[in-house]
């Protein structure tokens, strides 16, 4: 099982390996990211570090392969896609849904990315190839999703490290649970902006009633 396995290898590594292996998960590394925090959260669970640490460390390695894989892309541009990697990685069928979601949310998708496997690594990489987004609120966006994410999946393995079996089963509730909130997050999201652009349009109209008003000439004296 490929939980248990990455728990021997934490277990005899540390933070390095958790932190190691996170940021390669970030640079689009076929493995599930939530069983690798799991995966720290149990060897915290079982002693062999501690839990606040771990906590972390695992933050800040998601951070940062997510913001190498975001730079990668701001500073090599389009040439990053003639590697065979990145061609894997960033397929076009892949770059086609990232540029729909792009479109649909603009810089909020760095925070929803974090929770869309399988895209995470091409949004971030085709933000940075964008230059729309700049990098102190691309690591604001991502960061607050981690601060969602991250302790969720670290504390699942914490408190299950000595039962497989609840540990199972609160895997599969707690990625129901983080759909859930995404998914009032992203309502919240909507609600917040179209109120924003509401409030714009509406201080547009004023402004522009007010210049006519000064425009228009003012009716003679009978």
């Amino acid at each position: 099982m490929l939980l248990d396995y990455l728990v021997d290898i934490f277990a005899n590594n540390g933070y390095v390996a958790v932190f190691s292996v996170l940021l390669l998960c970030g640079f689009g590394l076929p493995l599930p990211e939530d069983i690798t925090l799991i995966a720290g959260g149990v060897i915290a669970g079982l002693g062999h570090v501690r839990l606040e640490y771990m906590l972390a460390v695992a933050l800040l390695g998601v951070v940062a392969g997510d913001g190498v894989m975001f730079l990668v892309g701001r500073h090599a541009g389009p040439r990053v896609l003639q590697t065979r990697w990145m061609r894997y990685l960033l397929t076009p069928r892949r770059f086609g849904k990232v540029q729909a979601y792009f479109d649909r949310y603009g810089a909020r998708l760095m925070f929803v990315g974090r929770f869309l496997p399988g895209l995470r690594a091409p949004i971030y990489l085709t933000a940075g190839m964008s230059h729309k987004v700049p990098f102190w609120q691309f690591l604001a966006l991502d960061g607050a999703a981690a601060l969602i994410s991250v302790p969720v999946w670290v504390c699942l393995g914490y408190y299950g490290a000595v039962n497989h079996e609840w540990l199972l089963l609160w895997i599969q509730r707690s990625k129901i649970a983080l759909a859930l909130i995404l998914v009032v997050v992203l309502l919240l999201l909507t609600v917040y902006f179209w109120r924003r652009r509401r409030r714009l349009r509406q201080r547009l109209r004023d402004l522009r009633a007010r210049r006519r008003r000064r425009a228009a000439p003012e009716d003679p004296e009978p």
